[in-house]
Formats: structure tokens, sequence, C-alpha cells
């Protein structure tokens, strides 16, 4: 299993327009960081989790071609605002689409020429999957998506083998910390070391890791407010570690996929 961090940062992205602070005028690359999207590369498989406003970039800085799902975590701008840049990925058969019902109704709302009867051409080729909260396949990977609280949105995060992704989380509801046992990687948000209505801050991020017990785990979603990388992600746990825009991650014990009870949608 391979792991590619497309974006780290929050809606606004680091630089933030207007901003000269030490962060968003760093030259550290590590410091740049595109909205919150992650690549999945498993048993020959390449699944997109979140397509925001800086995907159709994303996918030329690191060339990738081929996509076999999305999974999308909630409706909000900055994990959907790429869909209509999928156009490519469905020259030659629909894009699998998965979000659960009142996301699918959000997405066909805010682009419904896609989903019109009389579809005129070139525009994305999108096979909208509604899902729920139990298992399902993505070309044959299963997947166990994880009930989330954004302040008060219900949203998803996903389970991928031994790796797990929640983003945009306030709080995990007591009845699903049980689909994160046996992690190798977790990777969570944490926006910035203040109190924040709607995001964990990193405190937070710090006490959840500590109760799940990943082997090692990464931060991400966060704000221009978090501070240098190169000072931040020193004081952290060994095992944690703030993640950064390209960072890639090669997981062979990642590998092993549940698949009993597992159904495709």
């Amino acid at each position: 299993m391979e792991l590619l961090f497309l974006g780290t940062g929050t809606s606004t992205g680091v630089p933030e327009i207007g901003c000269n602070c030490e962060v968003c005028t760093s030259t550290d690359p590590r410091d740049h960081r595109m909205r919150t999207s992650l690549w999945v590369e498993t048993h020959g498989k390449h699944i997109l989790i979140d397509c925001g406003p800086d995907f159709r970039f994303q996918m030329l800085a690191n060339r990738i071609t081929r996509i076999d799902g999305v999974l999308i975590t909630h409706e909000h701008y900055d994990h959907v605002g790429g869909l209509d840049d999928l156009r490519p990925f469905g020259r030659e058969h629909p894009v699998d689409v998965y979000a659960e019902d009142y996301v699918a109704e959000a997405i066909e709302t805010r682009i419904p020429y896609v989903f019109r009867q009389h579809r005129y051409p070139g525009i994305p080729n999108l096979h909208l999957h509604k899902i729920h909260t139990d298992p399902f396949c993505v070309a044959g990977i299963p997947v166990i998506p994880i009930r989330l609280r954004h302040a008060c949105l219900p949203i998803l995060g996903y389970r991928i083998g031994q790796i797990a992704y929640l983003t945009d989380i306030k709080s995990i509801p007591e009845e699903e910390y049980a689909k994160l046992d046996g992690l190798e990687i977790l990777i969570m948000n944490a926006l910035h070391k203040k109190e924040h209505m709607s995001h964990q801050n990193l405190e937070e991020a710090l006490a959840n890791i500590r109760r799940i017990r990943p082997k090692e785990a990464y931060l991400i979603h966060m704000s221009h407010r978090a501070g240098l990388h190169a000072e931040i992600d020193r004081e952290l746990p060994l095992h944690v570690r703030y993640a950064y825009d390209g960072l890639k991650i090669h997981c062979p014990a990642c590998d092993s996929l549940p698949v009993n009870g597992v159904q495709p949608v």
C-alpha cells in the first residue's frame, strides 16, 4: 500500500490570500498546503479521498492518470470543489464517486448538468453511489466508513485495510472507536493549537491518537496558524508527524484488507 498526501491544508489553503505571516511567507515547501486530499494505491487499485478545488493541479503535479474510485467525506467545497475536473478520467468509463445521501444530493444540486438525462458531450462522466455507514467495496477494495462529527454535521471518515483517514472532525461518536482498532496508520485533522468550534485542535488530536493507539499518526488539515512545519513537527511524539503536500508513505504492513461481510455498492 502506498499513500500520497495530495493536500494537507484547511479550506483557505496555505499561504492564505492576503496574509503576510511567517507561515504564509515561508520558503519551506512543507509550509505550502493545498486543500486536503489523499491518494491511496493498494492491490493495484487507485482510490482518491476527497476532490477539492486544487484537484487539477494535484493530479498534474503528481502525474496521476488513473482513478478507480473517489470517496467523499462531506459536502464542503474544499472537499468537493474539484469534481468537475474529473472529466479526463471518465472518457473510457464512468468515475465511481461514493458519498452518503445528503452529500450526494448536495453534489447533484451544485453540478446538476452532470446528472441530467440528456447530457452534452464533454461533461464529467460520474457514477454517484449513495452509501451509508455499512462497509462496501471500491473496485474490489473493502472500505469501512467511520461516522464522525464536524461540529454538529455528520460526516464520514474511511478505513482501508490498516489505515484510517479522518478529516474535519471535532468529535468521534463513542461507538465508532471500535472500527479504529489495530491501525498501522491513522491520518487525522489538527487545525492549529487554539480551540475551534468544528475542528480538532492539536491537543484534541493527540488525545484521540493516544486513545486509538495507531503505530503511526499523521496530522492534516492545518491552517497557517498551526505554525512553521520545521518547528511544530519537533514538538510531537515520535510516532506522530505533521504531513505535508507530496509526502509519500509505503506501508507493506497495511496491505492486509478486511473482506468478511463487505459487499460492493
